[in-house]
């Protein structure tokens, strides 16, 4: 079963501090990433800014069309409403075949905010005690958001994001 987990930093670089640390985790084989993206909110921005995480590629990797979709519909659904509507309106509703749902999506929104970051993580073999053990060990403070995704569901995000 892969696993969407969403990491909430209290501080606006602590998904990014954080990075470092889940890639230590995966090369130790705690946990198996096939993606990962960062969102980082300085608290005089309008928007966060996102990076995915370019080391991860190969079959497991989504994409950034994955990412650039999770994150439009995130951050810019409210601003943008109806002038992305149309265009992505079929896309988006493919995050709810995926598991991705509403609630997950007004969490998400509601968590990180400015002056706050967030890591998303989509990996299987996920020990999330060890993940947050590991961050609390280093000094980096992180909220779980966690959105589990069946087989079919991870299936389903690789056919319609990977490049």
């Amino acid at each position: 079963m892969g696993t969407l987990t969403v990491w909430k930093f209290g501080s606006w670089d602590g998904a990014n501090q954080a990075i470092g640390t889940l890639e230590a985790l995966a090369k130790d084989g705690v946990i198996r990433m096939h993606d990962a993206a960062s969102v980082s909110w300085q608290p005089e921005k309008r928007r966060p800014r996102t990076r995915q995480l370019r080391s991860m590629s190969g079959p497991g990797a989504v994409g950034g069309m994955f990412w650039g979709l999770l994150f439009g519909t995130i951050f810019l659904g409210p601003v943008a409403g109806v002038a992305i509507g149309a265009a992505t309106g079929a896309l988006a509703g493919s995050l709810v075949d995926v598991g991705i749902d509403d609630d997950f999506i007004r969490s998400v929104r509601d968590e990180v905010t400015p002056g706050t970051s967030a890591l998303f993580l989509l990996s299987s073999d996920e020990a999330t005690e060890k993940v947050r053990d590991t961050f609390r060990a280093t000094g980096l403070r992180a909220r779980l958001i966690r959105s589990n995704l069946s087989d079919e569901q991870e299936d389903a995000i690789h056919e319609l994001f990977a490049d």
